[in-house]
């Protein structure tokens, strides 16, 4: 009787156990999946951000240009009256 006892106390456990892991290991190769594709987006939202700063940079060069043919223009009219 006390053999019974003690596989019950130790076997009842182990299968509470086992259907409580049961559904994170059958979902599994979903997280995985879900994982390599968070991590392609993290690495696309990076190109973006690489990209969006060159374009500020780009455009911050482009209004000095701007800044520069407006100040020349500016002294041309100046001179001319």
């Amino acid at each position: 009787m006390l053999t019974w006892i003690v596989l019950a106390v130790v076997l009842l456990p182990l299968v509470v156990l086992a259907l409580a892991v049961r559904p994170v290991l059958t979902r599994l190769p979903q997280l995985r999946r879900a994982s390599v594709a968070l991590q392609r987006r993290a690495g696309e939202a990076e190109m973006l951000r690489e990209t969006a700063e060159a374009l500020q940079q780009r455009a911050e060069g482009v209004q000095r240009q701007l800044d520069t043919a407006q100040q020349r223009l500016a002294l041309i009219k100046a001179k001319r009256g």
